[in-house]
């Protein structure tokens, strides 16, 4: 009898490899910046099974993960849509995880804004590099990390704010099967980028935080793509504080961007207590514009485009 289940192990573990799906997500925070139960905005996307892509870490994060039972082993890009605490918070704590998983030499690949100067009552936004820099160099907050479980480094790359009507994405990051585009976002003064990743016939967009100075540049990238992932903030206008509108975007301009691009499916992430508990008024305002399938994101649920 054990070798008849040898064998049919043998057998299903090549099968289970093979159904793999090309593309999946794991959302690891599906909530921020208030600590209401949800972990802050941070989803570790799976290539044939693997997980590779870290999109965003917010705080929680961490805990998330470990309760999903999924190994950073492969890990080795991140992509972060912002510097705010609630979407790049945890990336420490991630990275360390990432380190005592193999004990082993590990590059990193960062993307991310560039930076921003103060100007008026603007905030100073440090780029990517230096960010990661302040966090892992030499007389970084964390300096210790990079020796302390096999050597890590890091490959960071300050993407382009500037945006500009009919600007097009960029290629910043390819292999074999696997591509991954960016294009500036906006996020009122917190310098912004929007992802996609595409891999296997299916993909993934990214929206980020975005506000209306936005919307082209993500219509352009999310065209067509397999599943929109969109935060969702606020409810429509007037039931929000008219500033949280320079800053998020409202369901039914969700819905309308959604439809005009050609989204096959919508994933509602970044849930406020406002959005959270309205979900049929959020719904039925997206479905204004947008027939597709949508899904509320839940802390360690798997979607599958």
């Amino acid at each position: 009898m054990r070798t008849v289940w040898r064998w049919l192990l043998l057998w299903l573990i090549p099968i289970a490899a093979m159904a793999a799906d090309p593309l999946s997500l794991v959302v690891l925070g599906s909530g921020g910046p208030g600590a209401v139960g949800r972990a802050g905005s941070s989803f570790l996307v799976l290539v044939d099974g693997v997980p590779r892509i870290l999109v965003d870490a917010g705080p929680g994060s961490f805990a998330r993960l470990g309760e999903t039972g999924l190994s950073l082993d492969k890990t080795d890009i991140v992509l972060l849509t912002h510097l705010h605490a609630d979407h790049a918070g945890e990336l420490p704590g991630l990275v360390k995880a990432r380190a005592v998983s193999v004990r082993a030499p590990i590059d990193f690949h960062v993307f991310g804004p560039e930076g921003r100067e103060k100007q008026g009552d603007d905030a100073y936004f440090p780029a990517t590099s230096r960010f990661v820099d302040l966090l892992f160099g030499a007389q970084g907050a964390f300096a210790y990390l990079p020796d302390f479980a096999g050597k890590v480094s890091f490959d960071v790359k300050d993407l382009s704010i500037f945006s500009k009507p009919g600007l097009k994405p960029s290629v910043i990051h390819t292999e074999p099967g696997l591509t991954i585009r960016a294009i500036a976002g906006h996020h009122r003064d917190a310098p912004a980028i929007i992802y996609r990743i595409d891999h296997g016939g299916k993909s993934i967009t990214f929206s980020g935080d975005i506000d209306a100075k936005g919307h082209d540049n993500l219509r352009a990238l999310a065209a067509d793509t397999s599943l929109l992932v969109f935060n969702c903030v606020v409810l429509d206008p007037p039931q929000a504080p008219p500033i949280l509108y320079t800053l998020h975007t409202a369901p039914a301009d969700i819905g309308r961007i959604a439809g005009a691009a050609g989204v096959q499916s919508l994933l509602l992430a970044h849930l406020s207590p406002a959005t959270d508990g309205k979900r049929d008024e959020v719904e039925a305002s997206i479905r204004a514009g947008y027939a597709g399938p949508i899904q509320f994101a839940e802390d360690k649920a798997r979607v599958t485009p």
